[in-house]
């Protein structure tokens, strides 16, 4: 049996998971998106920061329990540290780091971590994750391989013998705290974030549901409606309880619908996609509709309905909330270009 092939395969490719993406990311940008992730801890750590290139000491990301400020010599943190290979992390991609943390914790460099992640694109490999297992094999090990990936590896400056003092040290260190944590619990921590579908792609979420207020907001687009409707009716309108026209009260009730479901878009953006898009929409629409509204109109409600229509039948195929964007939020979002005076259907006085 053939296949079926859809458009969206050949303009976009084979499906490529999510796990299989992360192994194909840079160290760098792999070190950026464990960031982006920590982002969503905020119940958890008050701030994280990246410590990027030499003079880290064995850190990565560093994610504050507790604020360092007072506590310079004991506040509270997690290490989470980025290891990048083409295979599941290894014990021996990883002596060195166990290493650098006992040797500057015993060098009162920063305190001890609650807890010390380690995390790979590739995940964490058999062996590996036998030793986080088991502490007490764990340190076993490290002893013995410590001469081989640590003595020389740990600082430039000097050798760092496992003797004395720092034997001590060692032999009472909590080797409990490590632990790894693998790449499917972390995407899907991540799917909250607002770059899981720049990053993963897929299909956007439902839009939420934005009710209208039922008091009429006092907001610029509502003032130049009611302007609107004033230059295209017999009776003097001065305010939205002298709307006593059909047409007008109808279409008055439409623009504020479409008001807020434009308004749903900016929510869809805010909660599921980086910052700007929204805006960026808005500003295609005022290119679709700039020079129209430049035309002279026997009276602003006639400038309105011109509008409208014009903003509906711009395309909109290049923004990525195009597969949520329906007519009606296009002409909601005139009434949110008139709000930030970016359009106006009366001249104020």
């Amino acid at each position: 049996m053939n296949e079926v092939i859809t458009a969206q395969q050949i303009l976009q490719g084979a499906y490529v998971s999510p796990t299989d993406r992360l192994k194909l990311i840079s160290a760098d940008d792999w070190e950026i998106f464990t960031e982006e992730w920590l982002d969503l801890k905020t119940s958890t750590y008050i701030k994280t920061e990246r410590l990027a290139g030499a003079g880290d000491m064995g850190r990565d990301i560093v994610a504050y329990i507790t604020d360092p400020r007072n506590n310079p010599q004991n506040y509270q943190w997690d290490c989470y540290q980025c290891k990048h290979y083409d295979h599941p992390l290894r014990p021996s991609d990883i002596w060195m780091e166990f290493g650098k943390i006992i040797y500057y914790t015993f060098k009162s460099k920063y305190p001890i971590p609650a807890k010390y992640y380690f995390i790979a694109p590739q995940g964490i490999g058999t062996s590996l994750n036998k030793l986080l297992q088991d502490p007490s094999n764990l340190k076993d090990e490290l002893k013995k391989n410590w001469d081989k990936y640590c003595k020389t590896k740990i600082t430039d400056t000097e050798e760092v013998l496992l003797g004395d003092e720092l034997l001590n040290y060692f032999e009472s260190f909590n080797f409990s705290i490590f632990d790894g944590i693998v790449p499917k619990v972390i995407i899907s921590e991540y799917k909250n974030h607002e770059k899981y579908l720049v990053r993963f792609g897929g299909s956007l979420p439902p839009r939420p549901i934005v009710d209208i207020p039922s008091k009429i907001e006092d907001l610029r687009y509502i003032d130049q409606l009611v302007k609107s409707y004033n230059t295209n009716s017999t009776d003097e309108i001065l305010n939205v309880g002298d709307i006593s026209s059909a047409s007008h009260q109808g279409h008055f009730e439409d623009a504020r619908k479409s008001f807020y479901k434009a308004e749903e878009l900016r929510m869809l953006n805010r909660d599921s996609l980086p910052d700007g898009i929204f805006e960026n929409l808005k500003e295609n629409i005022y290119d679709g509709v700039s020079s129209k509204s430049r035309e002279e109109f026997d009276d602003g409600y006639k400038k309105v309905l011109a509008i409208e229509s014009e903003a509906g039948k711009i395309p909109i195929e290049s923004n990525p909330l195009k597969d949520a964007c329906q007519t009606i939020d296009k002409k909601g979002l005139c009434h949110h270009l008139v709000n930030d005076e970016k359009l106006t259907w009366v001249e104020d006085e």
